[in-house]
């Protein structure tokens, strides 16, 4: 963010509602030559909509919250930076995907760059600034090879999820409901601020068929039906949860290959959390009696593949892949012309069985994609074959240093 304040007149910083957007722009770039105003304040708000110009207006550089309550703000922003171009004139945040606001997105043209800020990685859980082990996966698995520790109450990592307040709730009551009233005020406020929705019941029970379909790809007519609502009213609603960054279209990965690929997007929510507590499961009994232990899983490597992403320029691309026959790979690492497949397991150990779509994905993909990865739950990271990882979930996510460099170390410090 300091970077692109440099250089950019306007900075933008997204995500969903809880993530920590204002805590970082108050306390992390809180100079004290910036002015704040956060759009949640009403008289700020009246003043945005009635005097934008005038709210605008001096030498100092100005951080607005929660810019999505006032789109035709963006204006007034743009008369200003055309006016006078100088570097960090502008920090705004928001909890909706200004991008897919056709206003907003063509107000801000040329003139921001946009950052999202995602839910906490475990290893930000952890105490750590870590994203996962994702580049080092890329670029050389055998970096990781070796046994790590497996992942410990992996079923409460997936009911906790991302969120700092789930994350920091002192029980697993107080962080039920914590999440009963993210929902509550999801619904009865924010939602309300991106549109008007009268029918704030069938929007909920859309929300909870989305949760019990985590990883699945998207249908429309279904997701109506098992909703009891009407197919065009499921389409808003899906359209709505994505722009406030509550679930997440995975696009297929598709060239004009021999083998037709299916195209629908797979849905998936922004945290395996929220996506637990929606679909009322709060235990792990409850995880593996509505098989759902899978989907959260693959919610939460998703999770973290994407706030990895946001490191890099020029950003990966995060897909899936699957054919007409049947054949899936969880996920695709796109990036400079290089795939990486991912698959991801919640068992301990991978079978031969497992591995036939990865084969697959690899010879069609010989030149782009050198080798492929199986995650799972177990604690050994070691090829299993030409070109195809195992790899444990917990060196994925948890970026430790690779056990050989480290008893590398340890015999350095030694001497």
């Amino acid at each position: 963010m300091r970077e692109a304040l440099s250089t950019f007149p306007v900075v933008v910083l997204t995500g969903a509602r809880q993530t920590g957007k204002s805590t970082l722009i108050r306390h992390l770039l809180g100079p004290p030559g910036r002015r704040y105003y956060s759009l949640d304040d009403l008289d700020v708000l009246e003043r945005a909509q009635t005097a934008p110009d005038a709210l605008l207006h001096g030498k100092q550089p100005v951080t607005l919250d929660e810019i999505q309550r006032s789109p035709d703000l963006l204006l007034a922003i743009k008369r200003a930076v055309d006016d006078r171009r100088r570097p960090g004139r502008f920090l705004l945040s928001g909890s909706a995907n200004l991008l897919l606001m056709r206003r907003v997105s063509e107000s801000l043209a040329g003139r921001a760059v946009y950052l999202e800020l995602h839910p906490f990685t475990l290893g930000e859980r952890q105490g750590g600034g870590a994203a996962g082990a994702w580049t080092a996966l890329l670029e050389d698995p055998s970096r990781l090879e070796g046994e790590h520790q497996p992942l410990p109450h992996l079923d409460d990592i997936l009911l906790t999820g991302g969120f700092p307040p789930a994350v920091l709730a002192p029980t697993i009551v107080a962080r039920q409901q914590w999440f009963d009233g993210y929902v509550r005020t999801y619904l009865e406020r924010d939602l309300q601020s991106l549109s008007n929705i009268q029918n704030l019941i069938e929007f909920r029970r859309l929300m909870r068929v989305a949760a019990l379909r985590s990883g699945a790809l998207v249908n429309q007519s279904d997701m109506a039906r098992d909703a009891g609502i009407p197919q065009p009213s499921a389409h808003r609603y899906l359209d709505l949860l994505e722009a406030s960054y509550l679930v997440r279209r995975l696009p297929a990965y598709c060239v004009n290959r021999t083998k037709r690929v299916i195209k629908s997007p797979r849905l998936f929510f922004c945290d395996s959390g929220l996506a637990a507590s929606l679909a009322a499961v709060r235990t792990g009994a409850e995880l593996a009696r509505m098989n759902l232990r899978g989907a959260l899983l693959e919610n939460l490597v998703l999770s973290e593949l994407l706030a990895w992403r946001e490191q890099l320029l020029p950003r990966p691309e995060i897909l899936y892949w699957r054919t007409s026959s049947g054949e899936e790979v969880d996920f695709v690492v796109e990036t400079a012309g290089r795939l990486l497949p991912i698959e991801v397991k919640s068992g301990p150990s991978i079978r031969r069985a497992d591995l036939g779509s990865l084969r697959s994905f690899l010879a069609e993909y010989r030149a782009e994609a050198p080798h492929g990865i199986v995650l799972h739950t177990g604690r050994r990271a070691e090829q299993l074959e030409d070109r195809i990882w195992s790899v444990p979930i917990s060196a994925a996510l948890n970026a430790p240093a690779a056990p050989r460099q480290a008893r590398a170390a340890a015999r350095r410090g030694a001497g």
